[in-house]
């Protein structure tokens, strides 16, 4: 049985982070952690809240649900799975950010309901995978210009490398991402948001530039 705890753990991510940070010359405080609960009960979630983390990720619009239905109304939420278009009406009023922005079929369905839509991230397809959802890096520029047009709010973009047997294998994608983030950057003038690196990679995700880190097993055990 493994002993150690989710409070333990999650110090060790956050260590972990602000090293890797200070490693880029970056500020610890400008990478955010989102903590991945799928697949995790809400007590395991109730004793990450203890340990004073307050930003969390679903991939299952249900899932989501019932546990933001279940726990602190003060926690910062975010959908990081492929979204179906008829989960959005269930996911869309409880997200500070959706992380997969990934088809033109999503348009209509997020901008549609009461208030001002939250915030995304358009998802790229860097390791051109054909079983991956996401945009082709060299249309990047053209989707994000066009679904901003259309009024989605886009914040930066997402992605997910292809699996490798260590975490430097992740590298050269991580870059690749940076400088996509960065053209857009330059291109919009304005800061945007990069989502990348996991469990297995994430501090070389925080060294080439990451803003914001999705763990699951890091912090909840295997």
């Amino acid at each position: 049985m493994d002993s150690v705890s989710v409070a333990q753990r999650l110090r060790e991510v956050i260590g972990r982070a602000e090293e890797a940070a200070r490693r880029s010359g970056r500020k610890s405080d400008e990478v955010k952690i989102v903590a991945i609960g799928k697949g995790r009960p809400a007590a395991a979630l109730e004793e990450a809240i203890a340990a004073g983390h307050r930003v969390f990720g679903e991939n299952r619009g249900q899932e989501l649900v019932s546990k933001a239905g279940r726990l602190p109304g003060n926690l910062e939420w975010h959908f990081v799975g492929p979204l179906q278009t008829n989960k959005v009406r269930m996911v869309r009023p409880r997200v500070a950010l959706l992380h997969s922005f990934d088809r033109d079929r999503l348009v209509k369905p997020w901008l549609r309901g009461a208030g001002p839509p939250p915030p995304t991230l358009l998802q790229v397809n860097i390791g051109r995978e054909p079983q991956k959802s996401g945009v082709q890096p060299d249309l990047v520029v053209e989707t994000f210009e066009r679904w901003e047009s259309e009024g989605v709010p886009l914040n930066g973009v997402m992605a997910l490398p292809p699996m490798g047997e260590k975490p430097e294998d992740s590298r050269p994608y991580f870059v690749h991402m940076r400088e996509i983030r960065d053209e857009l950057a330059a291109r919009l003038d304005r800061p945007m948001a990069l989502s990348m690196g996991m469990t297995d990679d994430f501090e070389v995700a925080i060294e080439e530039g990451s803003t914001i880190v999705r763990i699951g097993r890091a912090i909840f055990g295997p």
